[in-house]
């Protein structure tokens, strides 16, 4: 009897297990960046050489030949720096962006991007989608970006991080635009 039901729960599992369909890979995979570069890696060998400050989360829309900026980034709107869910960002000690202390914590990182400069926006609204239902006042800081072209076209939105005399530079990049966001600790 102890055969046949382990028999007919192993049929049961392999049918359950034929029944999933995982989904198709996104056409924004997901990616992050840490500060400092590749954290992950560097602790898990024992040379971590800064402690860890920051982490960023997005998904990374293509170009795909499409004129980026005023036509899938619109000018002007709240914009959520990605494709699906919104930008994370984390900052595991306290830091100072334009100007405002930010404590250690998860914040979503918005944009309202037009020609001359991005206002970044560090919001307290978490896990949404988008920037369908963004409210102003969870912000926690804004501050503006001059843009800036990069060397060449950025075919995925890219974001690293880079270090400044006073902390780290939040670089993101897309097609022919690109702006910093100073981060002192």
């Amino acid at each position: 009897m102890k055969k046949y039901f382990l028999i007919a729960l192993v049929a049961l599992s392999t049918s359950a297990f034929a029944q999933e369909k995982f989904p198709a890979l996104d056409k924004s995979p997901m990616d992050m960046s840490y500060c400092p570069a590749n954290y992950p890696g560097l602790k898990a060998q024992g040379k971590p050489t800064d402690e860890l400050t920051a982490r960023v989360i997005y998904s990374r829309p293509q170009k795909n030949g499409r004129a980026v900026f005023d036509s899938v980034v619109e000018a002007g709107k709240v914009w959520r720096v990605g494709a699906n869910e919104a930008t994370e960002i984390d900052f595991y000690k306290s830091v100072t962006i334009g100007g405002k202390k930010v404590a250690p914590g998860r914040y979503t990182l918005y944009a309202i991007p037009t020609a001359a400069k991005w206002t970044i926006i560090i919001s307290k609204q978490l896990d949404v989608w988008g920037a369908y239902s963004y409210d102003e006042k969870q912000d926690v800081v804004r501050t503006d970006a001059a843009v800036q072209k990069p060397s060449e076209t950025v075919e995925a939105l890219s974001m690293l991080f880079v270090k400044s005399a006073t902390g780290s530079d939040l670089v993101i990049a897309w097609d022919n635009e690109k702006v910093a966001l100073p981060i002192a600790y």
